[in-house]
């Protein structure tokens, strides 16, 4: 008999809310978009959006369509009332570890990981960029939990030795004052067994996108005719994606300093390189043994199909 997740933990922050998803109205056919944070969740809603809109008329923005249930920005009632009133197959964002997540055995649940390196120079540009006044939001808003989101530091090293040797909650070693990437990672690998869960690498989906789009629609049953690849790969690439970017960005962009071009950054990975020294990396390492079984960190660095 299979082993299934289980639900045993609550994850309540400055961003989001777990317990959001008790009021949630499950559909058989939904699918769940997730990641820890900057691991291309965007891309791969706008991808799920193009396999769903063949024709690519969208019925709203996909960040609008598929909404980040667990944020606590957006009213609940609002974003449940939207999903209610869709009436195509629903993709609903979450960035949850599966520990915190729900699992049902009709949905069909995509991670999408990238390597932490990759991810934390992604997210120093998010965090730098971010409005004041989403901070303001963030931290003002009733019902938070916990301590506030503070204004990123002035430099990178301070952001990153922070983030890799301390936790985001009690039960985690590193993500603060976000939450723990790591932990976030192996809790999805814990079960890639299941039938219903698949992950993706986004150094796989940079390598082959056309390849990797065809094992998410396989994945997700959605039949594409042959002459409509070109077009969904061509309007899910990075370039394409950048120019229509208040399409594709959360809110439009409304939240970063320059809008959706800061928010739609590089696209790149590789960049770490030349900011962590060898004293930084070696923090890393000891973060990685603390947070991963060494099958999970190869895979997390690499890509590469999962045996």
């Amino acid at each position: 008999m299979l082993k299934l997740p289980e639900r045993n933990r609550i994850y309540q922050n400055h961003h989001f809310d777990s317990t959001r998803w008790d009021y949630f109205e499950p559909q058989s056919t939904d699918i769940i978009v997730a990641t820890s944070y900057k691991a291309g969740t965007t891309w791969t809603q706008a991808i799920v959006a193009h396999l769903l809109f063949q024709d690519g008329n969208f019925p709203a923005p996909p960040a609008e369509m598929s909404p980040w249930l667990d944020m606590r920005i957006m009213p609940l009632e609002v974003i449940l009332n939207r999903l209610k009133a869709q009436n195509h197959r629903r993709f609903i964002k979450t960035h949850l570890p599966l520990d915190g997540m729900i699992y049902l055995p009709h949905f069909k649940y995509r991670y999408i990981a990238r390597d932490t390196r990759d991810v934390f120079m992604s997210l120093w540009n998010h965090y730098t960029g971010m409005k004041e006044e989403i901070f303001a939001l963030m931290n003002g808003l009733p019902g938070r939990v916990g301590e506030e989101l503070p204004y990123p530091p002035e430099n990178i090293h301070t952001f990153w030795q922070n983030w890799i040797t301390r936790g985001g909650f009690a039960w985690e070693n590193d993500g603060w004052p976000y939450w723990s990437h790591l932990s976030n990672v192996q809790s999805w690998w814990n079960f890639r067994h299941l039938p219903n869960i698949q992950l993706f690498h986004y150094s796989d989906m940079l390598e082959n996108t056309e390849r990797e789009i065809r094992r998410m629609a396989e994945f997700l049953e959605i039949e594409v005719p042959e002459d409509t690849w070109l077009r969904i790969v061509k309007a899910v690439s990075f370039n394409e994606m950048k120019r229509e970017g208040e399409k594709y960005a959360p809110g439009g962009g409304h939240f970063w300093k320059g809008g959706a071009q800061t928010f739609l950054h590089k696209g790149s990975n590789g960049r770490w390189r030349d900011v962590l020294s060898e004293p930084e990396l070696l923090l890393y390492d000891q973060a990685c043994q603390r947070a991963l079984t060494p099958d999970c960190r190869e895979w997390l660095e690499n890509g590469g199909r999962i045996m």
